[in-house]
């Protein structure tokens, strides 16, 4: 079989193997009580099915397998360790909570898999700032900090309805593209099996008779893979790049325009809980997508769509400046927009404490305003019988 019907074969198995299978797992779920209880920072308020993030790791396991003749490193078996290893420990923090540096080692040794096949090695950086040969143990620590940053990253954003799942689309989507124009189809139908997945979770997800949370489960592997393309993105060879919309030099700029929404997201939180004195992974609702429905009232649905579409409108802006501007340009520009958002949500204090005052504050002041209307139309009604005629 060729790309296309490969693509389309896989695309299509994908999709139905999550959207058949999810609905046995929310009747596992619901028949064992392993639901999610909703708590004061929860978006939700009754229990929900969780670990829908199982269907993600079956689906890829089977995926792999009829997609193993495409790579020219034997990826695939680098790949499925780590897989297995971020499953059983997510699967294990959606049943009994465990601690996030539990979580980093497992995390630690899921990388080194990747990190020890020579197809994801970082040769240079191409002039990204003057950068260009980098040693190899550098490169081992860029990689893992990296790939850490964005498993973890990808699994703070899922706090609400369609939010992994559309941000999780937008950035496959994108390299799909990239790697098929690059001529790597191994890690073009890897993104395409995900989103596959994703598509027929969303439906899930979003439903109101039939919800299912991806769960720990789901974001570790989903950031895991997205960690996986972004670590091959960076690593693909000079003559590659005269195929893609954008100069060599800017790779990394377009990598994390590619993860804007997860990686703003998690440096915004983390600076304002280490401003509060709290530890960086201290559960809260300072997330940008908590501020949109708290602050702003949009649903979870319109939160979702909005970041979603402010991701797809960042990589495409990245990418059409990326083909002529030089990356200091590009830099400037990233800093700036960083720094406009960060000022957008900072100037009003969103802190969910001060949020919390104000929106009590706002209830008591109306509260305060109806009794006062109240007892104002109560005189007014007096003052109207006492001032008509008696008669007799």
């Amino acid at each position: 079989m060729n790309f296309l019907e490969t693509a389309v074969s896989i695309f299509i198995g994908s999709f139905l193997l999550t959207y058949l299978t999810i609905p046995k797992i929310i009747k596992v779920v619901e028949h064992k009580r392993l639901m999610d209880d909703p708590d004061q920072r929860s978006s939700h308020k009754s229990k929900t099915p969780t670990l829908g993030g199982v269907s993600f790791f079956y689906t890829l396991i089977f995926a792999l397998f009829f997609i193993k003749g495409w790579p020219s490193f034997d990826e695939a078996i680098y790949i499925i360790p780590g897989l297995t290893i971020l499953f059983i420990v997510g699967l294990k923090d959606d049943l009994v909570v465990i601690s996030p540096g539990a979580k980093l080692i497992a995390q630690a040794f899921a990388i080194a898999f990747i990190l020890a096949n020579p197809s994801f090695t970082i040769h240079s950086l191409n002039g990204f700032l003057n950068i260009n040969e980098i040693p190899y143990y550098l490169y081992l620590i860029i990689a893992g900090f990296m790939m850490i940053t964005i498993i973890n990253s990808y699994n703070l954003i899922d706090g609400i309805d369609g939010l992994a799942s559309v941000v999780g689309m937008v950035i496959m989507v994108i390299y799909t593209t990239i790697f098929y124009l690059s001529g790597e189809y191994f890690f073009a139908l890897l993104s395409i099996t995900v989103n596959a997945s994703l598509m027929a979770f969303l439906g899930f997800n979003l439903s109101s008779d039939k919800k299912i949370f991806m769960g720990d489960t789901g974001s570790l592997i989903v950031g895991f893979i997205i960690s996986i393309l972004t670590i091959k993105f960076l690593a693909l060879k000079p003559q590659v790049y005269s195929e893609l919309p954008f100069l060599l030099e800017n790779a990394p700029l377009i990598a994390i325009s590619i993860l804007i929404v997860p990686l703003f997201d998690t440096a915004r939180v983390f600076a304002i809980r280490i401003a509060n004195k709290k530890a960086p992974f201290s559960p809260d609702r300072n997330h940008t997508h908590h501020v949109l429905i708290d602050y702003w009232g949009l649903s979870h649905r319109q939160a979702s769509f909005l970041i979603g579409c402010f991701n797809l409108l960042f990589v495409m802006l990245f990418i059409v400046l990326g083909s002529t501007a030089k990356n200091l340009g590009m830099v400037v520009m990233l800093v700036s927009v960083v720094i406009l958002l960060a000022y957008i949500f900072f100037r009003y204090n969103y802190n969910f404490a001060t949020l919390k005052q104000k929106i009590l504050l706002k209830r008591r002041v109306d509260k305060l305003k109806a009794k006062v209307d109240g007892k104002n139309e109560m005189g007014k009604n007096e003052e109207k019988i006492d001032q008509e005629p008696e008669t007799d």
